[in-house]
């Protein structure tokens, strides 16, 4: 498979554990914008990347937005952010204050970024990876997420 991408993203058992609520958040949210158009796995990957770019810029102090051409991978980016501040307002809400850190955002966003890559079928139409997260993590998903 060669290097991950955004290997200095450091992923470990105990994030993913701590975070999966995120994680099937976001993935729920990678389904809708999947479902809503014709969009495959090439798109899912297109959106991924251009949200990881978003945030890294986030990290450095800059608010720069990266945006696919591709309209189909555009409108997965845009459920995925939509999503992000459905959530980002219920934990404000629930809380009282702003719980949900970028930087847990990023590692969630690198996390599914990973899960295309070893679940694409490598094909230009394929949908193997939208196909696992629609059987793993449903579109509808009545997760409940907790800082």
């Amino acid at each position: 498979m060669g290097e991950l991408p955004n290997a200095d993203v450091r992923l470990n058992e105990d994030f993913i554990r701590e975070q999966e609520p995120l994680i099937v958040w976001l993935a729920s949210a990678v389904v809708r914008g999947i479902e809503s158009g014709k969009a495959v796995d090439g798109d899912a990957r297109e959106a991924l990347e251009a949200l990881i770019k978003t945030y890294r810029t986030l990290e450095s102090g800059l608010i720069y937005e990266t945006r696919p051409a591709n309209p189909y991978a555009a409108g997965i980016q845009e459920q995925i952010k939509l999503s992000i501040e459905q959530l980002r307002k219920r934990l404000a809400e629930e809380t009282g204050m702003q719980t949900l850190r970028d930087a847990d955002v990023l590692g969630a966003l690198v996390f599914l970024q990973r899960l295309e890559l070893q679940h694409s079928n490598g094909r230009r139409r394929g949908r193997a990876f939208f196909d696992f997260l629609r059987s793993y993590f449903p579109a509808e998903s009545a997760v409940s997420v907790v800082p």
